[in-house]
């Protein structure tokens, strides 16, 4: 039932002028609307996610919690967990000031290559469409709002801006639109338009905003655009686009004042967007009188970190565990080799607009060693030469000149070379957004520098994700010159379509005791697309190895080891917002560095550190492999829970994982000739690989636990009609010797069909607990849309009648059940 204020939306209204009305909608800055106080309204303050909620500024001085990644939050296949998650995402919203999240990210895994991948849930549209319903409706029941994105078909990022989708409309429905359609039915109060073109139209001018989001579907929430995304002054202001961000400089405010006035643009369509504005600004209390302190939840710390902590090994999947070999008994453990670049600095996210500074970080080597006895030998060795893409300078090897505390001086100088105003940090990583940044120049950055052990390091500096800064680059360490560069990764004026590596770095002999002053200077270069610039600047520290030294190191170490440990996988330079990856080969070298140690070592854990798939053709050559995706700040702890069996891993493949690259179906993410054809149409994902006669490494759903489960029988009723939801029940049973989870999954066929379809496709799923010994029941519920197919001939839902199967069990290639159903026409 609307409350009272969304009834007085049009009263409201009526004390506006058109000015005013057009002042709501175009935004106020990068992050708010503009306030008006004649109505008691304030602004309405968004914020960037959706594994964190960032707020207005981007620096270690206002921290946020970091969850796992979207990808990880699906490999849950969990809705009751994601809720939690969302609860607490919208409590940290509320701590913040932040009104609306700009989340979740609803698109899909069309392609392993999607920059966004991580961002995203999965490849199929149920698993992404519940796990991102529960998302929004746990972040909205605190009061803030939810914003699928990105609408529609944004499922890469190469000529985000300007590419142009081409897929059929049937493909549309029943694959892309469904996740949306979703979110709309659960009462999301925002959604998010992309960059893109689907079929030749811009999506911040397309009739798709229209029908069937807002007739059709109901919608009656706000569309606001991607950041810059409304491009157009009448054919957006005519279109279902109702907010354009960020403001005042948008193709709207005072030209769409005067397109109105002109007869472009009617008032009447102004009016709905400013009512939608208003609904809005009721549901998140942003009329004055209506604000709300935060409750503190997330101020108790120790529960945070406790579901943090479940979360991650809750998405964690385990999908090889030959002999056992996985959970290690800690106390039979005499020596054990932690080997690679991710266990020392922990890859907690990926990197763009999704990136959060994170309370704190852990990496996984020191939570291992505190899982350990205290006689066991822990030797780690790198394995790889990082190259430019150097680990962040640890903060406690820096000395503020200063203060003499860890971390570094920052000096903000204005054109004239007069100092603006001075900051004392604690990071190496720091991130300005455009607020930030007025007036500023120059920045000049100061620390200290003592390494703990003698000999040739690295010194860098870079950018991080899809925010980078173009200028000059000055680093030095003592009196040597180590960079001394113009940057400019602008890419045709676009934001974020360009990811940064490492601007340079340089040699230094480093002596023990040794102390050397480290300097940056970053002059800034004006932005060209209408807003002041983000800059982030890193400093950046390595040991100088090659790779052949690095990985003979690590041979040694692994080869007398009880056990080797490899963490290995991607970083948040590798996927970003910004730039689709170029390849799924882990970067560095890792595939030599895993062959190596398993050569050596046949006890070999792999531990997948990434956000999305990469090739694995060694995975049958060691023992045990266990993805944990990008796992939030609590992820080396699970980890470990996970490596020494405190925690069960219980995450299942939310995608598909191949062998090799040249194995998949679907990869193609770079437009020709400025258009990306979904030529396969509905058979995205483990659809595709249904069709072809190569075998994935692991299927759509597999996952493997701490015990062993066996399914025993399919219940389904003979026929039915589809006025509501028919209900499958799947006995099972833990036959092993721990207590665990299972996801039980149901897919549909029809066989003889007289339209295109996938051979087999996801209905429905359940997560079941037992104890050793015993049974369990998972009753799932299958919505009479599973069954239906949209009809570009009549454009609406049908439903071929007669014999569907109904499939039952454990991954998209493990379905030892099946059972048919007649579906009647009445």
């Amino acid at each position: 039932m609307a409350s009272a204020r969304t009834e007085q939306a049009n009263p409201l209204l009526n004390k506006l002028n058109l000015t005013q009305k057009v002042q709501l909608i175009s935004g106020a800055s990068y992050w708010t609307t503009c306030p008006q106080a004649s109505i008691g309204l304030g602004s309405i303050t968004f914020s960037d996610g959706p594994s964190g909620v960032r707020g207005t500024t981007w620096d270690e001085c206002s921290p946020s919690t970091c969850l796992p990644s979207p990808t990880a939050l699906a490999a849950t296949w969990d809705e009751a967990l994601t809720m939690r998650l969302g609860t607490l995402l919208a409590h940290e919203a509320r701590r913040k000031g932040i009104h609306v999240l700009l989340g979740p990210n609803l698109n899909l895994h069309r392609s392993p290559l999607g920059g966004r991948h991580f961002e995203c849930f999965s490849e199929d549209p149920l698993l992404t469409a519940r796990i991102g319903a529960a998302y929004i409706r746990a972040l909205q029941a605190q009061g803030v709002g939810a914003t699928p994105k990105h609408f529609v078909a944004n499922d890469s990022e190469a000529e985000r801006f300007t590419a142009d989708v081409r897929v059929d409309e049937r493909t549309l429905r029943e694959v892309y639109l469904a996740p949306f359609e979703q979110a709309v039915t659960v009462g999301a109060w925002l959604l998010m338009s992309a960059y893109n073109r689907v079929n030749g139209v811009t999506m911040t001018e397309h009739s798709l905003l229209r029908d069937p989001l807002k007739e059709e579907w109901g919608f009656d929430g706000v569309v606001i655009s991607d950041w810059l995304a409304v491009r157009s002054t009448v054919a957006a202001g005519n279109g279902g686009n109702d907010l354009a961000m960020p403001g005042p400089a948008t193709a709207w405010s005072d030209r769409l004042v005067d397109a109105v006035l002109a007869g472009d643009v009617p008032e009447a369509i102004i009016n709905d967007k400013v009512a939608r504005l208003l609904r809005l600004a009721d549901r998140v209390k942003a009329f004055t009188t209506d604000r709300e302190p935060d409750d503190g939840l997330v101020q108790q710390n120790e529960l945070k970190q406790t579901l943090l902590q479940q979360a991650a090994a809750s998405s964690a999947v385990l999908v090889r565990n030959e002999n056992g070999l996985l959970p290690l008994n800690p106390n039979r453990l005499k020596r054990i080799a932690v080997i690679g670049p991710n266990a020392l600095v922990a890859q907690i996210q990926g990197g763009g607009s999704a990136a959060v500074i994170p309370e704190k970080t852990v990496s996984p080597l020191e939570d291992i060693r505190e899982r350990l006895l205290p006689e066991t030998k822990v030797a780690y060795a790198a394995g790889v030469d990082f190259g430019s893409e150097l680990p962040l300078m640890p903060l406690e090897m820096l000395r503020n000149p200063e203060t003499r505390r860890p971390g570094v001086r920052v000096r903000y100088l204005d054109k004239d070379g007069q100092v603006i105003r001075i900051e004392n940090r604690q990071a190496t990583q720091l991130i300005w957004l455009d607020d930030g940044l007025v007036d500023v120049d120059l920045i000049e950055i100061e620390t200290c520098l003592r390494v703990l052990e003698p000999g040739i390091y690295r010194i860098g500096v870079g950018g991080n994700g899809a925010i980078r800064s173009p200028g000059t680059y000055r680093l030095a360490a003592d009196e040597q010159i180590l960079v001394d560069e113009v940057i400019d990764n602008h890419e045709s004026g676009q934001p974020g379509t360009a990811v940064p590596a490492a601007p340079g770095t340089g040699e230094v002999e480093l002596h023990q005791d040794q102390e050397i002053a480290i300097r940056l200077s970053h002059q800034i270069k004006s932005g060209a697309i209408g807003v002041p610039t983000g800059v982030t600047l890193s400093l950046l520290l390595g040991r100088a190895q090659t790779h052949e030294e690095a990985l003979a190191a690590a041979v040694d170490v692994a080869r007398d080891a009880d056990v080797a440990i490899l963490i290995v996988g991607t970083t948040n330079y590798d996927e970003s917002e910004g730039a689709d990856r170029a390849t799924m080969t882990l970067p560095r070298r890792q595939n030599e560095l895993i062959n190596k140690i398993a050569a050596v070592n046949k006890r070999t854990v792999v531990v997948l550190n990434t956000g999305a798939p990469v090739e694995i053709p060694w995975h049958k050559a060691v023992d045990a492999l266990l993805l944990c995706w990008f796992p939030g700040q609590e992820g080396g702890k699970a980890l470990a829970d996970i490596l020494f069996g405190a925690r069960e891993p219980g995450g299942r493949l939310p995608t598909t994982w191949a062998t090799s690259e040249s194995d998949v179906p679907v990869l193609v993410t770079q437009p020709q000739d400025n258009q990306l054809v979904y030529a396969e149409g509905l058979h995205i994902g483990y659809r595709a690989w249904a069709r072809t006669k190569v075998k994935p490494a692991y299927y759509f759903g597999h996952g493997l636990g701490y015990t062993e489960w066996q399914l025993h029988a399919l219940k389904v009723p003979d026929t039915a009609s589809l006025t509501s939801p028919i209900t499958v029940q799947v006995r099972l049973a833990n036959v092993g010797l721990r207590p665990g989870r299972e996801v039980v999954q149901v897919y549909l066929q029809r066989k003889l069909s007289v339209i295109d379809r996938p051979i087999i496709w996801l209905a429905g799923f359940c997560g079941v607990q037992a104890d050793p010994g015993h049974g369990v029941t998972a009753e799932i519920h299958i919505s009479p849309r599973s069954f239906q197919h949209w009809s570009e001939q009549s454009h609406s839902w049908e439903t071929e009648t007669g014999t569907f199967t109904i499939l039952a069990g454990r991954s998209a290639g493990d379905l030892p059940l099946s059972a048919p159903v007649t579906i009647r026409s009445s």
